[in-house]
C-alpha cells in the first residue's frame, strides 16, 4: 500500500511540475519512469520503460493546449505493473510497454476532464475578486489543480494497488509466450515512430546532410550515441558562432 501511495504522489508531482515549475522536468517519461523504478526497487526497469516511451514521445507536444498521450504517467503505471512480475528484465520491459502505452492513451481521454473542471474554480475566483477576498482567490488558485491531479492519481493508485495484490502476477503467468515476444518487438519499434514524428517537423530539406553524417558516424565508424550528440553540439556551436560573426560583419 505504501508503494501505491508513493507512486500516486509521484504522478501528482509529475503533472504539477509539468504545469509550472519544471524543476526536474518530471513531465518527461524518462524522469517519471526512473523515479517510479526507484520507488518499486527496480530503477533499471523504470529507466528502460521510461526511456523507450521518451523516444516514442519525441516530437509530440501540447501545442496550443492540445491533448497528447500522458507518457509520464504511462511510464509510472507500466513500471509499477511490470515490477510486480518475476519475469526476466526483457519480458518485464515488454509488459511495461504493453501496459504503459495504452495507459498513456487512456489518460489522454481523461485529460480534457482535468482541463475542464477547473473552470468552476475560476468562476468562484471571479466572485471572490468582486468581493475583494484575496484569501479566497488564493484558495481557488491552489485547489484548481485538484482535477488535473485526480485524473492521473486515481488510475495510478488503482494500477499500483492491483500490482501489490498479486493479480498482475497471475495474469502474466497466463499470457502466451508469443504475445510477450510480440510486445517486445512492438516496443522496439516505438522509438522509430517517435523519431519519425520528430523528423517531420525538422528542416531536413535544408540540412539533409546532417542525418547522413550521423548515420555514417553510427553505422560505419561505430561512434556511440553520446559521442554523436556531442559532435552535433559542437557543429551547432560552430554554426551559431559563424552566424554571429557574419551578423557582426554586416553591421559594421
Amino acid at each position: 500500500m505504501l508503494v501505491a501511495i508513493l507512486l500516486t504522489l509521484l504522478s501528482i508531482a509529475c503533472i504539477y511540475d509539468a504545469l509550472g515549475p519544471n524543476l526536474i522536468f518530471a513531465n518527461r517519461p524518462l524522469i517519471g519512469g526512473t523515479l517510479a523504478g526507484l520507488i518499486v526497487g527496480q530503477p533499471v526497469l523504470g529507466m528502460a520503460i521510461g526511456a523507450t516511451l521518451e523516444l516514442t514521445a519525441l516530437g509530440v507536444y501540447t501545442y496550443g493546449g492540445a491533448t497528447i498521450p500522458d507518457y509520464q504517467t504511462g511510464a509510472i503505471v507500466g513500471t509499477a505493473l511490470a515490477a510486480s512480475t518475476t519475469a526476466p528484465l526483457s519480458e518485464q520491459v515488454a509488459l511495461g510497454l504493453g501496459v504503459g502505452l495504452p495507459a498513456a492513451l487512456l489518460l489522454a481521454a481523461l485529460d480534457p476532464i482535468g482541463r475542464f473542471l477547473p473552470a468552476f474554480w475560476l468562476h468562484r475566483a471571479d466572485r471572490y475578486a468582486d468581493e475583494g477576498n484575496a484569501r479566497g482567490i488564493a484558495l481557488m488558485h491552489w485547489t484548481a489543480f485538484t482535477p488535473w491531479a485526480a485524473v492521473r492519481a486515481i488510475p495510478t493508485f488503482l494500477a499500483a494497488w492491483a500490482a501489490s495484490t498479486g493479480v498482475v502476477q497471475k495474469i502474466t503467468q497466463s499470457i502466451p509466450e508469443g504475445f510477450t515476444t510480440g510486445m517486445a518487438l512492438a516496443g522496439s519499434l516505438l522509438p522509430a515512430v517517435g523519431f519519425g514524428l520528430l523528423l517531420t517537423v525538422m528542416p531536413l530539406r535544408q540540412y539533409w546532410y546532417l542525418p547522413i553524417l550521423g548515420y555514417v558516424l553510427f553505422a560505419y565508424l561505430k561512434v556511440p550515441l553520446f559521442g554523436i550528440a556531442l559532435f552535433g553540439l559542437a557543429i551547432a556551436g560552430m554554426y551559431m558562432a559563424l552566424r554571429k560573426r557574419e551578423e557582426t560583419a554586416d553591421v559594421h
